[in-house]
């Protein structure tokens, strides 16, 4: 599992998270993804890496801008540290 974070420029409400969110999960099968206008942030929970200009082409067609990607290994947590 990986960990992907990005700072992206332009999203403004609940409503611009939303329609990142969307964009992702259309363009890369993943299994979670969150969105920040407040922190200008948008976070990806994957099975494996996608390549940074895949996530690039897909953000760019909703119209914010990704101004840093970051990916680094994903540890799941459970509530008995198992």
């Amino acid at each position: 599992m990986v960990k992907i974070t990005m700072h992206v420029e332009g999203m403004a409400c609940p409503r611009c998270e939303a329609h990142m969110v969307e964009a992702i999960k259309k363009a890369f099968n993943v299994k979670k993804v969150t969105a920040s206008h407040t922190a200008k942030s948008c976070e990806i929970i994957a099975k494996e890496e996608i390549s940074e200009s895949a996530i690039l082409d897909a953000v760019k067609e909703t119209g914010y801008v990704v101004s840093d990607i970051k990916c680094e290994p994903h540890k799941k947590f459970s509530l008995f540290g198992k």
